[in-house]
Order: structure tokens, then C-alpha cells, then sequence
């Protein structure tokens, strides 16, 4: 055996002779522990060994941040030895997702993106969308029809009105009358109410009855009625102003509407007296009108008579044709 020389393990280079080159590699030194928050794994020991064999120097990962700033987030194990990638080690490969429809992607996930929930008649279902635009279609024409009678009954006399008069009078007439008295420059200011008496014939002989205010029956219906009719609001007024229209000072019929006028008056009172019982017989009713003046506001220096003034008509004989139909003394006067 050859012996060492001075310069064997301990001496001079740190080199021992060895085969082939005639050295080998000084031994390293075992590296100090690292400190930190747990020892490595066994892949990163194995790595460490390896390391030292071959003469090669690894560092190590760096620690990595975890949620919380202040702390530091463990290392990495890295895969555990024999599951890296290979046949039989690896994980198996991913497949593609199934592709999906567009009405199963809306149910699954919503409206697409972008895009604002439907409103309004859109909303709707297509039977009713058709529904609602029918509706809006025929409320829309009665709005057009509407407009153009009125506008045709206000508007001075042409052609129109001339051979289609008839018409618009029967579609305006009585709910949709216009009356500009409201706009005109001096409006009524007064007040005018309908009065009406009668002769009765009794057992006990021939009386008159004390005036009743018919107007006065009107104006207790309509009080307080959300929605008195139209019977009780216009028919009194409009034919009393359709009799002062026709008929002069004294009180004398202006041609056939004068006549009109009259027994149209006539059939409202004896309509009116028939809800009452006066004990006998209509024979004779006498109608008469009470005007007041408004009077002025309390703001106002404009001083106005509010005395009441009087038309007062003659006495009418009552005859079968003033008689409302389906009474007894109708039925008694056809007999």
C-alpha cells in the first residue's frame, strides 16, 4: 500500500489522490439548516443530495406571500416523488366542456350579458301583444272620431256640417254638448230656477197648489251624487232655454219650434208632478221662472240686486198628449 504524503487528507490543499485524475473532490461541508417555518419536503432533500454529489448549488424558492401581509405563506411542497408527469403518474388530461345550446346557456347563467330585461307590451306574450295592440288600435280610432265631431259641432257651418249635421248632432248630443257661455266675455251671473204650480180637481172641489221649485228637486238630487245623471243636470235647464229661445216677450211661439218647445215643458212638469199625490186631478199647471243675480265677492265694490225677477207663463189646460205614458189618467184620457 502506498502511503500519504504530507499532503493526505488534513494537509496543504485538502485533496487525497484518487483514480483517473488522481484526485477527488474535497468533501463539502453539510450545508447549515435553513430556518424557516417547516423543513423541507422529501423532494427538496433528495434535490439537496443531489446537489451535493454533482457539486451544483441550488437556492431555494423564495417564500411566497399569503393572504394575510404580515405573514408568510408556506413553501411550495412541489410534487411528491413519483407522481410527477409520466404515463401512470400524472394526472389524468382534462376533457373539453360540453358545449351548450343557447336556450340551455340562458337558463343555466341568465340573460346574455349586456342585454335589459324586456318591458312594457314587449314583455308580453305574443297572443297577448296582439290582444293589447287591437285594444290600443280601437281606442286610438274612438279618440280620432271623437275629436273630429266635436271639432265639426264647434266649427262655424260648411260643407260637412251641412249634408253631415245630422250625424254629429246625434253623436255629440247629450253627453259630449259643448256650451261656451263659460268662455264668453261676460258668462251668466245669474241664477235661474224653475217653478210650477197646479190645479187640482178633488171631491171637495177645484185648488190650486202652492209653487213647487223643480229646479230645487235637481239641485238636491245632484248634491252630494258622484254621479248624478244627465236627466237631472240638463233636461229642466236645456228645455227651459230651448222655450225662451223660441218664444218672445210675450210668450208668443216663434214658427214650429216655439210649439215644440212648449209641449216639451209641458210633458217635463206633468213627468215631474206625476211622483207626486195632490189628492185629484191635473187639470190645469201654470210654470213661471225666478232669476237672482250672482252677488258680487266680498272683495268686490261692485254693488248688484240680488231681488228676484219673475216670468210668469199662462195656465195650460192639460191634454192626453202631456201625459207620461203607462199613468192612469193616460190611460183614462185614451179612454
Amino acid at each position: 500500500m502506498d502511503s500519504y504524503d504530507d499532503r493526505g487528507v488534513g494537509g496543504g490543499e485538502g485533496r487525497v489522490a484518487g483514480p483517473g485524475s488522481g484526485t477527488v473532490p474535497e468533501p463539502r461541508k453539510a450545508p447549515e439548516p435553513r430556518k424557516g417555518p417547516e423543513p423541507r419536503t422529501g423532494s427538496e432533500a433528495s434535490e439537496a443530495r443531489d446537489g451535493a454529489e454533482t457539486g451544483e448549488t441550488r437556492r431555494s424558492p423564495e417564500p411566497r406571500m399569503g393572504p394575510d401581509l404580515g405573514k408568510r405563506a408556506e413553501p411550495d411542497p412541489g410534487p411528491e416523488p413519483g407522481t410527477g408527469p409520466g404515463p401512470g403518474n400524472g394526472p389524468e388530461p382534462r376533457t373539453a366542456p360540453e358545449l351548450r345550446t343557447a336556450p340551455e346557456l340562458r337558463t343555466a347563467t341568465g340573460p346574455p350579458a349586456g342585454s335589459e330585461p324586456r318591458t312594457g307590451m314587449a314583455g308580453l306574450s305574443f297572443p297577448y301583444q296582439v290582444a293589447a295592440a287591437v285594444a290600443l288600435s280601437v281606442i286610438g280610432v274612438i279618440a280620432c272620431v271623437q275629436l273630429g265631431m266635436v271639432f265639426l259641432h264647434v266649427a262655424p257651418s260648411n260643407t260637412l256640417t251641412k249634408q253631415h249635421g245630422k250625424a254629429v248632432d246625434e253623436w255629440v248630443y247629450p253627453e259630449f254638448e259643448q256650451n261656451w257661455k263659460l268662455f264668453a266675455p261676460n258668462p251668466l251671473q245669474q241664477n235661474i230656477a224653475v217653478h210650477v204650480r197646479a190645479e187640482i180637481a178633488g171631491a171637495d172641489g177645484r185648488r190650486a197648489t202652492p209653487w213647487m221649485s223643480l229646479s230645487g228637486e235637481d239641485g238636491k238630487a245632484i248634491r252630494g251624487n258622484l254621479l248624478p245623471s244627465h236627466v237631472q243636470q240638463n233636461e229642466l235647464r236645456r228645455g227651459w232655454d230651448f222655450y225662451l229661445g223660441s218664444h218672445d216677450s210675450q210668450n208668443r211661439a216663434n214658427g214650429l219650434r216655439g210649439t215644440l218647445s212648449e209641449q216639451y215643458i209641458r210633458r217635463i212638469v206633468m213627468l215631474r208632478l206625476s211622483e207626486h199625490d195632490y189628492g185629484g186631478t191635473v187639470e190645469r199647471i201654470q210654470v213661471r221662472s225666478e232669476v237672482r243675480s250672482v252677488a258680487a265677492p266680498s272683495w268686490s265694490d261692485e254693488k248688484i240686486s240680488t231681488k228676484p225677477s219673475y216670468r210668469v207663463l199662462p195656465w195650460w189646460t192639460v191634454t192626453a198628449a202631456d201625459l207620461p205614458e203607462g199613468s192612469a189618467d193616460a190611460k183614462e184620457a185614451d179612454q
